[in-house]
């Protein structure tokens, strides 16, 4: 006689949400994880009062209010909106990149001074196909801004020249021509009250 429907590999979000929506149809699960906790990398353990997010923060965010209400069945999220900043050697630069830096940096005030500056900057390099990092940054916001702000960080992080890494790892990055400081573009975020494995 079976014990269950469905092994479960990961109590990360999927995982769990799996296994309760198994659950709710009357089938078994047994979920497995190599880890010693529940919930993945959104897990989070309370420390002297305050939440750690163990695997670095990570916030809930969707534009489908489907997946907003049902995961709002299970917590309260806070209104949290992530807008973080860089410090570069004392100054303060918005990041995503937005007009907003790109104002501090170069006192253009428009979008179309921001592209004009990033296009000059761009063909100064002759950058057509960039075949790595540092090409895929310069051809999104420049050569000021990926020498300030993303060629330290980057290298330091990957412990490797941003001219050995592979082009897709900045694709993701946002860069907007709007004053906006919202890091995502979804209309609805935020963290669990009381962080993502406290139930």
């Amino acid at each position: 006689m079976k014990k269950y429907d469905y092994l479960i590999v990961g109590a990360g979000l999927y995982g769990s949400v799996l296994a309760y929506e198994m659950n709710k149809k009357g089938k078994k699960c047994l979920v497995i994880d190599k880890r010693n906790h529940i919930g993945g990398n959104i897990y989070t353990e309370e420390i002297e009062g305050i939440n750690v997010h163990k695997y670095g923060a990570h916030i809930f965010h969707t534009s489908n209010k489907k997946v907003w209400e049902y995961i709002n069945q299970f917590c309260e999220f806070n209104n949290y909106i992530n807008s973080p900043i860089a410090n570069y050697k004392g100054e303060i630069y918005n990041l995503p990149f937005n007009m907003n830096t790109f104002n501090k940096l170069w006192g253009v005030v428009t979008p179309s001074e921001a592209k004009e500056k990033i296009e000059e900057q761009k063909k100064e390099f002759g950058i057509i196909e960039p075949k790595n990092l540092e090409e895929q940054a310069i051809s999104l916001i420049g050569k000021d801004i990926y020498e300030k702000l993303i060629k330290g960080y980057t290298e330091k992080q990957w412990g490797r020249q941003a001219t050995e890494l592979p082009s897709f790892i900045i694709k993701r990055l946002p860069v907007r021509f709007s004053y906006n400081n919202n890091y995502f573009n979804d209309l609805y975020q935020g963290i669990p009250n009381g962080g993502g494995t406290h139930q």
